[in-house]
């Protein structure tokens, strides 16, 4: 499924953020063109007027749609389900779909706030980088903790089975963050690099690692 060049959507992003990574698995498995505009944040981009006239927060992901802003990565991805809900992000199934649901808050209100590039700015001013990775490190490895428990009994390949639902959308880009950018050990953590060896089968998420992304540096890659 692919939209017309008149409609397509424009997706405002960041290669290293692990929201629009999100998203851009959401895309992906929709089968949807976007256009790639990018955010710099290091730069401060998300800091400029005409940003900011789009999303207030300052944040990215952003998508566009026609003359439509949504500006939460999660909102996106519902958003993307409702209007194009082949294949679907939610199971039927009443039990895996709270899993799900679970999934998704734990990496988005317990890790991923306590990692992200404005708090670890405001780290960098008040303490040393000591400090500063202990705090990172504590956060994802007291959310890893929590999802090894809720999945060890509980999942296929992926997080609920075999097919591709929202938490494998959030867990995904937050293991390979853990992974590559903070050097998280992973070894207690079996269960969850098991579901992460799986993505490596699925298109959809090999071509949205952040590495592949249009404003990645070729340091990245």
């Amino acid at each position: 499924m692919a939209n017309s060049v008149a409609e397509k959507l424009k997706l405002y992003s960041y290669w290293r953020s692990s929201c629009a990574h999100r998203v851009s698995i959401a895309l992906a498995l929709k089968g949807l063109e976007y256009e790639y505009i990018p955010v710099n944040l290091l730069k401060g981009d998300q800091f400029n007027p005409d940003f900011k006239t789009i999303n207030p927060m300052g944040t990215v992901p952003v998508l566009v749609d026609g003359d439509f802003v949504i500006s939460d990565s999660f909102a996106i991805i519902m958003y993307l389900d409702d209007k194009y809900p082949e294949p679907p992000l939610l199971p039927c199934d009443l039990h895996k779909r709270a899993i799900n649901y679970q999934v998704m808050s734990i990496v988005l209100s317990g890790i991923q706030p306590h990692q992200n590039l404005a708090l670890i700015g405001y780290l960098e001013k008040k303490v040393n980088a000591e400090e500063k990775t202990a705090w990172i490190n504590n956060a994802i490895t007291k959310g890893f903790t929590a999802l090894e428990k809720l999945l060890v009994n509980c999942t296929g390949k992926l997080v609920t089975g075999d097919e591709i639902f929202l938490a494998d959308l959030f867990l995904a880009p937050q293991i390979h963050g853990a992974i590559n950018r903070f050097q998280i050990n992973m070894e207690p953590y079996p269960t969850l690099i098991k579901i992460y060896e799986s993505y490596n089968d699925l298109p959809a998420f090999q071509n949205a690692v952040p590495e592949k992304q249009p404003d990645a540096p070729s340091s990245a890659i």
